[in-house]
């Protein structure tokens, strides 16, 4: 071969393997429209998938927590993040994606419990263990951290008969706005709060918000065209989202001294209940959460026994039982901000009273 042609097969060759390494480096990636914590495949990465960046809780606490409590734990282990962004096709397509990549613990909130079934199931069959994070997912999972969610909807339940006070009566019309039937944990919150609720108000408007502030408005909305703004003695929102959406209707609609409920201790529900329009929230610690779930992963990444972290079982929407570690929701009114979200370090006195709410904050004791 001349010296030329050899340049020109060196050439090709090269070219070749660029070629080569940016495919298997495109397919290497997990970010699937989202970010990734860390880069790895192979016997230490563990996945984290979560089912939307809408609810502020995941990306600002559940997913920074679980990350460093799996360093801690593991100093070389890796973790693959990816968010759903609502879609569960994409979050199947994310979980495929991870076990390609040779993750062998993935954790995820199932954006819609029943369609990920199949996607825990394929990937159970090539050895890798699952930890259903939050909501309960449907198929083969190893194992199941979140908080009694039919306490949570009883402690909502709660709230808003406190918060009616004397106003709570067999004829008092509730609207209710649950959240998203394909999330397991939504069932067992409107079980909870009709447990509590029914007899004691009349619950005479009830539809599924869809975890989405739009949609709850929109219901709301609809809710006082059927019943009358003057007919409404309160309203069950599932989640704190929701109850942003429903408190800006209200306030459309002239109504500010209702009761309305929610869920997640989000900061801007922290602030309406510090300005009187949210009555309560349910706290739950996500640090907890976060963390038990690393634990549970790392555990079953070592082979390790995982009963003594998992130390109750709960039957999943498939049928299958599955090891478990429920947590405890707590209730938080105005009375409570101080002792609960600020003394856990959540949030500090700052993030809650800026000038917005300066007034309020006073008035609560919280300034």
């Amino acid at each position: 071969m001349n010296t030329l042609k050899r340049r020109v097969a060196v050439s090709i060759a090269i070219s070749a393997l660029a070629v080569s390494a940016a495919a298997c480096g495109k397919a290497g990636d997990d970010n699937s429209g989202s970010d990734s914590s860390s880069s790895g495949s192979g016997g230490k990465s563990i996945g984290l998938l979560l089912p939307d960046n809408v609810t502020a809780r995941y990306e600002k606490f559940d997913k920074p927590y679980f990350v460093a409590k799996v360093k801690e734990l593991c100093s070389d282990c890796t973790v693959s993040y990816a968010n759903a962004a609502a879609d569960p096709a994409k979050q199947a397509q994310q979980m495929s994606s991870m076990v390609t990549k040779g993750v062998k613990v993935i954790v995820v909130s199932a954006q819609d419990s029943a369609a990920i079934k199949s996607s825990i199931a394929s990937a159970v069959s090539k050895g890798v263990k699952v930890v259903a994070y939050d909501r309960l997912a449907q198929g083969p999972v190893s194992a199941y951290v979140s908080f009694d969610n039919v306490k949570v909807g009883e402690l909502q339940g709660q709230a808003l008969l406190d918060a009616l006070g004397s106003k709570a009566t067999p004829k008092s019309k509730v609207v209710m706005i649950n959240g998203d039937d394909a999330d397991p944990n939504a069932g067992q919150f409107k079980e909870g709060a009709h447990k509590v609720l029914d007899g004691k108000v009349d619950i005479a408007y009830e539809q599924s918000g869809l975890w989405k502030d739009t949609v709850a408005a929109q219901k709301m909305s609809a809710a006082i065209t059927q019943l009358g703004a003057k007919n409404i003695a309160g309203v069950y929102a599932a989640n704190d989202g929701m109850a942003g959406g429903i408190a800006n209707t209200l306030k459309g609609a002239g109504i500010s001294t209702i009761p309305l409920t929610g869920q997640d201790a989000e900061l801007a529900a922290i602030q309406r209940i510090v300005a009187g329009t949210q009555s309560a929230t349910v706290y739950k610690a996500y640090k907890p959460e976060a963390d038990t779930a690393a634990e549970l992963a790392v555990n079953l990444l070592q082979g390790k026994d995982i009963k003594s972290l998992a130390d109750t079982t709960v039957t999943s929407g498939s049928g299958d039982k599955v090891q478990a570690k429920l947590l405890t929701p707590v209730s938080v009114t105005v009375k409570n901000i101080k002792d609960t979200v600020v003394k856990d370090g959540l949030y500090k006195v700052t993030d809650i009273c800026t000038a917005d709410y300066a007034a309020a904050c006073k008035k609560a004791g919280l300034q």
